[in-house]
């Protein structure tokens, strides 16, 4: 470096020239008025945006060709030049002379892609540059603990990376991807099993980029249901091959402890209650001591972080499928996450943000997302006790971007009521689960297990599926 170069705060030089291409600016340019229908739709496929131009000349030139491409207006140097002209752009971009030398310098308008590419590319790294230094400022200047600075940094560069996710696949790609799913779906499921009998004929297993809702009133047993799901999923319990999946569950309401203790009493079937009196019994030790051997070498990995907001619990996903490649998230439970940003539009809008977080998560994973939701008290203010759509709480665009919406009820808890099939009164350990929503399958289904409060395990019911009306 030379003596006296400028630097920044951490030792950077400042006085380089961003990365750019003039070459391939003007060749993209220049192709666009060769041929401006064809070329200009493969720059907007290609995602080309004024700001992809480094040149400010360069930068008008193209946005004055995206007005008149949505204007549907003819694309040549002509009525390039006259447009710049009328709007009193055109001695700022170097007069006719300058698109001129555009045509001149590009002879052929079929390298084009070659020069979108080049152009393109060096608009990340700028973009890599800016965000960078957009970071260290943020490291200097913010109140934010690091863990916040952290989680913001790690979300700005991964948006330059989700700016190149829209352009369109060969259709070519995506018949034979499709064709790789049908062969799956031959062998068995598309999605992941959660080991129960009824959920999995229905839902065809919990299927990749899918965000599926578990609701239901507090004390039901969402969480049970779903530490149930996800311990089935890590033991291969239900998959024909008895393949164990990596889960990563995120509880933002239990401790990591006591997670596992409710998982090991259930799979012990011990009731936790009994050992919470600091005594355990010869029989119930060993059968404690049989469940950690079995659940020891479970692939599932658990965040018990309070507080977090959708970002940080983004970034954590992120690396939490890079580094163990886990193929089902649970989330308990989705009206803890905090969108601190959008908070004083309030709680409706926030619950907006974190919920299209969830879905956007789910796609970009390409994992299921099973979270879990709260009901409103409506049910309890009705008649009939069953929840609706409708009763999710605080906010409606749950219901809008979840692909599968179940309602958790358990018709005999407390001093509550129910009937069965047979119009007998229900057991009180009959739990319903009601498919509200299945964009890629039946719903208005209601299916019954068996939940067994002592050991917080639930189980398939001997029999099957009641459809509701409506």
């Amino acid at each position: 470096m030379a003596q006296g170069a400028p630097v920044s705060p951490a030792g950077a030089r400042v006085d380089r020239v961003p990365p750019h291409s003039d070459e391939a600016e003007r060749g993209v340019l220049g192709s666009v008025l060769l041929d401006g229908e064809k070329i200009l739709d493969l720059c907007v496929e290609r995602q080309l945006l004024p700001e992809s131009f480094y040149v400010p000349a360069h930068r008008t030139v193209y946005e004055t060709m995206l007005e008149m491409s949505r204007e549907r207006r003819p694309i040549d140097l002509l009525t390039v030049s006259e447009r710049l002209q009328s709007a009193g752009l055109l001695d700022r971009v170097g007069g006719g002379t300058a698109l001129d030398r555009l045509v001149d310098a590009t002879p052929t308008a079929a390298h084009a892609e070659y020069y979108i590419g080049i152009v393109r590319d060096k608009f990340l790294l700028r973009c890599v540059i800016d965000t960078a230094r957009d970071a260290e400022r943020r490291c200097y200047e913010s109140t934010d603990d690091a863990m916040g600075v952290l989680s913001n940094v790690e979300q700005a560069f991964f948006d330059i990376t989700s700016r190149q996710h829209g352009s369109m696949r060969p259709w070519q790609d995506l018949i034979h991807e499709m064709v790789g799913l049908l062969d799956n779906t031959h062998r068995g499921m598309e999605g992941v099993r959660c080991g129960f009998r009824d959920i999995d004929h229905y839902l065809q297993g919990l299927k990749p980029s899918n965000m599926v809702v578990l609701a239901a009133r507090p004390s039901v047993g969402k969480t049970s249901l779903a530490m149930n799901i996800a311990e089935n999923v890590a033991l291969g319990f239900g998959d024909p091959e008895n393949r164990p999946r990596p889960v990563g569950v995120f509880s933002l309401e239990m401790s990591c402890l006591d997670l596992v203790k409710r998982m090991m009493c259930c799979k012990a079937e011990v009731s936790a209650h009994t050992i919470s009196g600091g005594f355990i019994s010869g029989v119930n030790h060993g059968k404690l001591m049989a469940a950690a051997d079995a659940l020891v070498g479970a692939p599932i990995f658990l965040d018990d972080s309070a507080g977090l907001d959708i970002t940080e619990l983004r970034a954590r996903a992120r690396r939490m499928k890079a580094k163990h490649n886990v193929e089902l998230i649970v989330i308990d439970y989705l009206q803890l996450l905090r969108a601190p940003e959008y908070s004083r539009h309030g709680r409706q809008v926030e619950i907006t943000v974190v919920s299209g977080n969830i879905k956007a998560m789910a796609k970009e994973l390409r994992v299921p997302v099973l979270v879990l939701s709260q009901l409103s008290r409506a049910p309890e203010a009705r008649e009939d006790e069953r929840p609706k759509l409708s009763d999710l709480r605080d906010s409606g665009s749950i219901e809008q971007d979840a692909d599968v919406v179940m309602l958790l009820r358990r018709p005999r808890r407390g001093t509550g009521s129910g009937t069965g099939p047979d119009g007998e009164p229900e057991d009180e350990n009959t739990a319903l689960l009601d498919i509200a929503k299945n964009r890629n399958g039946p719903a208005g289904l209601e299916i019954r297990m068996i939940f067994q409060k002592e050991y917080t395990r639930f189980r398939d019911a001997a029999h099957g599926v009641d459809e509701q009306a409506g």
